[in-house]
């Protein structure tokens, strides 16, 4: 169960980033973010009014709000490091976030196995590999490497973050609500922030309508994203969390795969190298 679940998630998440990617070329990032995430706030809102979360309220609670406030912080500098490129070197580096549940699983006396250990290192590897990575070329800026680090560990401590926000489905749901409500605050106050420093929030030359005609895009990638930290909730307390995080930790696997089949973009030889790497991983892994 853990192993399913947690593919789950990579696939949502995959789905999320690659929608996201596409949405970010014509609307501002930080208007993506604040329009999905809002969306998502809505349809959780009413699951938890029908499913009677608000009795599961405590102090697990904090855990969903910290992932909502680092969630926000780690997308921002994650999209302001592929700015400054390249994204070769981006990508693969924004996956090393899967360092700190796996770390987090060790810590609390878990133990994989010989198999599962060898699956870690084989599909971290493949993860690495299916971004790209530009071995050779013009120089990358510290502040990138920074940033896509900064980045990396916010993205992993979401995962540790919301793994320990609930108990129970229904408290799941309350925590999944509680995050993305931190979530929107957050983007709308850093949203806020930049269109008082001249930073736009509507779509250049599309407006307003643009925004309306790409809510049923938006309204995916918020709820993709919401249901990814759902499935590796439930992931991480079915088995191991580093188990749970590194078959999770494949979604930048389906996030190439969805542009290949799409955009018809062609997979380097390193990241199909990697997309095999990362299959042999999780064989290992399911099996270990």
């Amino acid at each position: 169960m853990t192993a399913l679940f947690a593919l789950a998630t990579s696939l949502l998440w995959g789905l999320a980033d690659f929608g996201g990617g596409l949405l970010t070329r014509r609307t501002p990032a930080l208007t993506v973010v604040v329009v999905s995430q809002t969306i998502a706030v809505a349809v959780l809102g009413t699951v938890v009014a029908f499913t009677g979360g608000w009795s599961e309220a405590g102090p697990l609670l904090w855990y969903a709000v910290a992932a909502g406030v680092v969630g926000p912080v780690a997308m921002l500098s994650f999209y302001k490091a592929l700015a400054l490129g390249p994204m070769g070197v981006v990508s693969p580096l924004g996956s090393l976030g899967v360092v700190v549940p796996v770390s987090v699983g060790l810590l609390l006396g878990e133990r994989p196995g010989v198999l599962q250990f060898a699956g870690i290192g084989v599909a971290v590897a493949g993860v690495l590999l299916a971004g790209g990575p530009e071995l050779r070329g013009a120089p990358v800026q510290r502040q990138a490497i920074w940033l896509t680090l900064l980045a990396a560990f916010g993205f992993g401590s979401v995962m540790a973050l919301i793994a320990e926000a609930s108990t129970t489905i229904t408290g799941l749901f309350l925590a999944l609500f509680v995050q993305r409500v931190t979530n929107v605050l957050v983007g709308g106050a850093a949203l806020y922030v930049s269109v008082k420093r001249g930073g736009r929030a509507l779509p250049e030359g599309g407006g307003p309508g643009l925004v309306v005609r790409s809510l049923p895009a938006l309204a995916f990638v918020g709820l993709a994203d919401v249901a990814a930290n759902g499935t590796y909730s439930i992931a991480a307390q079915q088995g191991p969390v580093a188990v749970a995080a590194v078959l999770a930790s494949l979604y930048p696997v389906v996030t190439a795969l969805a542009a290949r089949g799409v955009l018809k973009e062609r997979l380097r030889a390193v990241q199909a190298a990697g997309a095999g790497l990362a299959l042999v991983g999780t064989v290992l892994l399911a099996t270990g």
